[in-house]
């Protein structure tokens, strides 16, 4: 009996090692990765917000965005988007000696799968933990010698977490990493270009020894600072020769019309292909209609016609050279994620038809095309929750705007809510104001903007309660125009109170993976009712 129990030991352990092997020679190459990829999209400042030391899972929300969402995935990949970026800051979920906090690692691994159970590419990396002020992880090699073996420690636990799952899971090394000076674009000596090669060959050793797929999953180094300059190209060397390395840069334009945008790309992906491309494939892992520096300048908002231009002619340049590129944040921002809809749907549609010659059969919601239903909870009398407006307090002028429509989900707020306006500035922070009151008997309230009591101008248009707590729902908010077009609002808290959404139409929910007890094959698939064969179970293989 003890003999045959040797003996099924024995059988089991080769049998795990064939496995390990054939999943580990299946791997499509870094080339192949990239162009599969498709369109990307960065999920931003979310698991990479930060704020002070340690911290608890609320910090995915410190930065404006809400808690996420399967349904965002979802809602990604019926646009057409095929890979997402999960940027991760791990330094305020760490203890002293380097190790990640159980629920946070767990909270990345749901999140995670919300994008593999997409059939979406997934790249986890090490975000926040580089970059300028105080992060430990800087491109000097005093720095590297100091957190040598807290750099390797993370990457083994991040590496063991996901080692079993399939090609569609990247790792990246670190994000934009900086010198001891927070330098951007270029060191000021060639040590730090030095300590960024020292960085991405601990990083491929420590992953490639946590064994499983990670023996040849395809892996992301970046440049200095993910610099787009030539200097950065040109000293970022190959950790290994694989075929499952990627290279990533970052870039964020500088126009001025079409034909500036059009030379800048053409110049980006010619150094590209001289510096980079000629010697493993590359992924521009962050890119925008907006510049960072030294002005941030929005085309998008300002200059729409060009931004699009340029989108579109980036991803077909890319395409064609092979590039992969990951929008950075925006397309789908803030409250709009949790819907989920697009916030700029021409832009996701600019990207998509740009890739792929055509929108046909692509889904992209909006507020304007989802029905949507806000509930506002109020905690206090004669607290607020914007329709139009922040307290940026940006006025606009009377003279382009009729008036408003509000629609709530019945006729029962006559007499607990009303509308307020407010106007010009008369002194500090006290402005003209126009209030007014919900209809009786009608869910919908039509109102015109009276100038005898706001000006000549409004900044802000709230929903206010004068009855104290209660909830609220708001099924349709517009701002109708002097030439009677109507734009749609979205419902923001104000003050002493709490909003939340939900779509009626569009992507019905769906229900959060649970990772504790979930069982996984062995390409990193959730499996309800495992066969025979070999699963992963709270990261441990057993054999069915």
């Amino acid at each position: 009996m003890k003999r045959m129990k040797r003996l099924l030991t024995v059988l089991t352990g080769m049998l795990l090692m064939v496995s390990y092997h054939a999943e580990a020679a299946d791997f499509e190459t870094a080339k192949e990765a990239v162009k599969n990829m498709g369109v990307g999209w960065n999920l931003g400042n979310t698991l990479d917000a930060c704020s002070g030391s340690a911290q608890g899972l609320e910090s995915e929300t410190y930065w404006g965005q809400p808690v996420t969402k399967p349904e965002l995935m979802k809602m990604m990949k019926e646009a057409g988007f095929s890979a997402i970026r999960v940027p991760v800051t791990w330094y305020n979920h760490m203890d002293a000696n380097g190790k990640v906090d159980e629920a946070w690692m767990k909270r990345v691994h749901e999140i995670v799968d919300y994008v593999i159970n997409q059939g979406m590419y997934c790249i986890v990396n090490v975000h926040h933990d580089t970059g300028d002020g105080k992060q430990w992880l800087h491109a000097s090699t005093k720095t590297y010698n100091t957190n040598k073996a807290k750099f390797e420690y993370l990457w083994r636990q991040i590496g063991t977490e996901f080692r079993n799952y399939d090609q569609h899971l990247l790792f990246e090394a670190y994000n934009e990493m900086l010198d001891d000076d927070n330098r951007w674009n270029e060191p000021g000596a060639q040590d730090g270009y030095d300590a960024i090669n020292k960085y991405a060959k601990s990083f491929v050793t420590t992953v490639r020894g946590t064994g499983g797929n990670n023996l040849q999953r395809n892996l992301i180094v970046n440049t200095y600072s993910a610099s787009s300059t030539p200097n950065a190209m040109k000293a970022l060397e190959l950790p290994e020769s694989s075929g499952h390395i990627i290279f990533q840069l970052h870039s964020y334009p500088n126009w001025q019309n079409e034909s500036n945008a059009k030379r800048e790309i053409d110049n980006l992906i010619s150094n590209i292909k001289s510096n980079l491309l000629n010697r493993v494939p590359v992924i521009i892992g962050e890119y925008a209609t907006f510049t960072t520096w030294p002005a941030n300048i929005d085309y998008y908002n300002t200059n729409r016609q060009v931004a699009l231009y340029a989108m579109d002619y980036l991803i077909k340049q890319t395409k064609t050279a092979g590039i992969g590129t990951f929008y950075w944040m925006g397309l789908s921002d803030g409250s709009s994620r949790s819907l989920p809809v697009f916030n700029q749907p021409d832009l996701a549609e600019t990207l998509i038809k740009a890739y792929y010659g055509s929108t046909q059969g692509f889904k992209f919601p909006s507020t304007s095309t989802s029905e949507i239903i806000y509930t506002v909870k109020y905690n206090d009398e004669w607290s607020e929750a914007f329709l139009f407006g922040d307290w940026n307090r940006t006025a606009v002028n009377l003279s382009g705007y009729k008036g408003i429509r509000l629609e709530m989900a019945d006729d029962s707020y006559a007499d607990k809510l009303q509308i307020k306006v407010y106007g010009d500035k008369i002194s500090g922070t006290t402005f003209k104001e126009q209030y007014i009151p919900l209809a009786s008997g009608s869910a919908t309230t039509e109102a015109t903007f009276d100038a005898a009591k706001l000006g000549s101008t409004f900044w802000g248009i709230t929903l206010q309660t004068f009855t104290g707590a209660l909830t609220a729902k708001v099924r349709k908010a517009t701002l109708i125009k002097a030439d009677g077009s109507e734009t749609a609002l979205t419902v923001k808290a104000a003050w002493g109170c709490e909003v939340s959404s939900e779509t009626v139409t569009g992507i019905r929910p769906i229900k959060a993976v649970q990772t504790t007890d979930a069982i996984y094959n062995l390409q990193g698939h959730r499996i309800s009712e495992p066969a025979k064969g070999i699963y992963i179970k709270n990261g441990k293989k057993f054999v069915k």
